[in-house]
Order: structure tokens, then C-alpha cells, then sequence
């Protein structure tokens, strides 16, 4: 028995996009997907309840992060990041791979795993594929990533390969040490860098140990858009049809377009709630910079077309009034609508699929958002 199921619904006739849905103990997950992240057990500027509010089905949390604070001892104590966080749908949790490897100089990779140093105060830490897997089931995320080297942009292919080939023996390390296996699912990491013949390679041998889903790892990480989606176009095709496909790490509506016409389920990013605090949101006529000054008077709401808390009850003016007085409310606000964008956003995709009307639906968009 596994606790991630997978249910194809509907393919697109034009193009790999796909309507599936992802079961878990904590409830069910309607894809193609865009997951809120909750770095610290928490979306930044948002409670649990406007989370769900907007429809959000699952969350995504960070391993390197909850590790150094409170730890994951904490966090089992209190009963899980669920009871933790006052959050009673999925959690996937990644595994801490990609905010180590961020690091630079303050880090170490050895097959062991990898010795760092913490950001906060600088202390000596090991991170291994079996202290990944620790973390996360102390965490009691209902998807736990695989510890992973996301090779950095650009690399040369031998470097890749050997960073590819240790990613594959770490995650037989992960499926060994991961035992609470009817609460928690492993996805698997697919690397390979920009090198066709690695991406096939990898998912060759991840795909062998038949686990429950697959990401897509090591893309969006600075190479141009063009490079991501042909890589991403032979990736999606050497992953099983039957299992959930995940690409880490984006957020971007045109990349999220790109990935679900290539047939993938999930996908995060920070950038919704990031760019919010900085004063920006996308609208369905494209991004708005709310710190410019054409919008001091402007008491229009943000997005005509949005339903969501902030575009029902405030102006523009006021939400640049917020941003220039540093008002706590002025990221809470934003949060909240460019969360509520990307989720709605994504209903309709789920909708246009289900219609056999995706690329219509993307024409659409695309022409009203304009460059992105």
C-alpha cells in the first residue's frame, strides 16, 4: 500500500497536457497543480485559512530550513508539521538538497552527503540522504523529495554525470531509509543538467525503483527559457504515464503554461508571495508594479477580473499608499492576490484541459498578459 496514488482523467488531444488527480492521506490534489510555499511551516504574510480559502490543495514545506529551526525533533513533538502549522491538507516537503547546494563555500559534498554550515550561525552540519529521510518522516509531509544534487548552470557534462550518478545511488540510500511508507510517499529527483543523454540516464534508474511519483529537478536555474522547455520536452516523455511528474521550482504563469502542455502535474515556487513583498502583482493584463506613481490615484481594484479578498476590497491607491508606509498589510494583500492568481489560473487550466480547449486557453492568456 502506498500513500500517493495517481488517476490519469483526461489527456489533451493537441498536445501532452494531461488532468489527473494525486491521492493522500491528508486529501486528494486536482492537477496540473501550483503548490504555495511554506518555507518555514508557513506561507509568508498568509494564514493557513486564506491559504485554503483560495482553494490551495496542498503546500509545500522546506527540510534545510525546519531543520535549523525550531528542528524536526520540535516539530514530531508537537505532532507533525500539519498539527504544527494548523494545516490539515497535503504537505510535500523537499529535501533540503537544493538550499544546501546553495551555499557555495560554506559546503562540502562527499558520497557520505554533504557538510555545511548554517546560514543563521554559522555551525557544522551533515546533511545525508538518511538524515534527510529522518527530518522529513519526524515532519510527516505526505510527499517526501529525495535528497538530490541539483547540478549548478552551466556545468560541463562530466561534472553533470558524476553529480547525476550520486544523486541515483542517494536515492536508493532515501528508499532504504525510508520505512513509513503507507503515510508517506518518496518522489524520486530526475538530474541530468542541459545534457539530453544524462536526463535519460537518470530517469532510466530512478524510474527502475518504482516509487509513487518523479520531479524533474535542475531546471529554471539560469539557462534561457528556449534550453529549459527542449529539455523539459524529453524529460516528461521518459517518465511513466501512470505516476504524478513534478518540475521543482517554477512559477512563472509562462512556465507553468510550458510544463503542463508538456504533460507535467506539479509545480512551486516563492515567487508569488517574494515579488508580492516588493510591491509587484500579476494581473490577468500582465504584472503591476504598485510602487509606481501613475497609481496614486488610481482607487480601481488591482485586477478587474479577480475575485479574491484583496481585489474586492482595495484600491490600487491604497495598496500603493500601504507598500511606500512599509505597512505589514501591504504584503498580506499582495500575497494573497498573486497566490489567488496563480491558483485560479491553474482551475482553468484543469477546466480547459478537461474541455480539450488548452491551447485556446493559452492563446487567450498569454495575449491579455503580455511579456513576461
Amino acid at each position: 500500500m502506498t500513500a500517493v496514488t495517481y488517476e490519469l482523467i483526461k489527456k489533451d488531444t493537441k498536445t501532452k497536457a494531461r488532468r489527473g488527480r494525486v491521492t493522500t492521506p491528508h486529501g486528494t490534489i486536482e492537477t496540473p497543480v501550483f503548490m504555495p510555499v511554506g518555507t518555514a511551516a508557513t506561507v509568508k504574510a498568509m494564514r493557513p485559512e486564506e491559504v485554503k480559502a483560495m482553494g490551495a490543495e496542498i503546500i509545500l514545506s522546506n527540510t534545510y530550513h525546519l531543520y535549523l529551526r525550531p528542528g524536526h525533533e520540535i516539530v514530531r513533538e508537537a505532532g507533525g508539521l500539519h498539527k504544527f502549522m494548523n494545516w490539515d491538507r497535503p504537505i510535500l516537503t523537499d529535501s533540503g538538497g537544493f538550499q544546501v547546494f546553495s551555499l557555495g563555500a560554506l559546503r562540502k559534498i562527499t558520497e557520505e552527503g554533504v557538510q555545511f554550515r548554517s546560514h543563521i550561525d554559522g555551525s557544522k552540519h551533515m546533511l545525508s540522504p538518511e538524515k534527510s529521510i529522518e527530518i522529513q518522516t519526524a515532519l510527516g509531509s505526505d510527499i517526501m523529495m529525495a535528497f538530490d544534487e541539483c547540478a549548478p548552470y552551466p556545468a560541463d557534462w562530466n561534472y553533470v554525470k558524476d553529480s547525476m550518478e550520486r544523486t541515483t545511488r542517494w536515492l536508493r540510500r532515501c528508499k532504504e531509509a525510508h520505512t513509513n511508507t503507507e503515510k508517506q510517499a518518496l518522489f524520486g529527483i530526475m538530474q541530468g543538467g542541459m545534457y539530453k543523454d544524462l536526463r535519460k540516464q537518470s530517469a532510466e534508474e530512478i524510474v527502475e525503483l518504482d516509487l509513487p511519483g518523479y520531479a524533474i529537478g535542475g531546471l529554471s536555474v539560469g539557462e534561457p527559457k528556449e534550453l529549459m522547455c527542449e529539455i523539459m520536452d524529453d524529460c516528461v516523455d521518459y517518465l511513466p504515464e501512470n505516476k504524478p511528474r513534478y518540475l521543482m521550482g517554477v512559477g512563472t504563469p509562462d512556465y507553468l503554461f510550458e510544463g503542463v502542455e508538456r504533460g507535467v502535474d506539479m509545480f512551486d515556487c516563492v515567487l508569488p508571495t517574494r515579488i508580492a513583498r516588493h510591491g509587484m502583482a500579476m494581473t490577468s493584463a500582465g504584472r503591476v508594479n504598485i510602487k509606481n506613481a501613475k497609481y496614486e490615484r488610481d482607487f480601481t481594484p488591482l485586477d478587474h477580473e479577480c475575485d479574491c479578498y484583496t481585489c474586492r476590497n482595495y484600491s490600487r491607491a491604497y495598496l500603493r499608499h500601504l507598500f511606500k508606509c512599509n505597512e505589514i498589510l501591504s504584503a498580506m494583500l499582495l500575497s494573497n492576490h498573486n497566490l489567488h492568481f496563480l491558483v485560479n489560473m491553474m482551475r482553468n487550466i484543469r477546466k480547459s484541459i478537461e474541455e480539450d480547449r488548452f491551447t485556446e486557453y493559452k492563446k487567450e492568456f498569454y495575449e491579455k498578459y503580455g511579456a513576461f
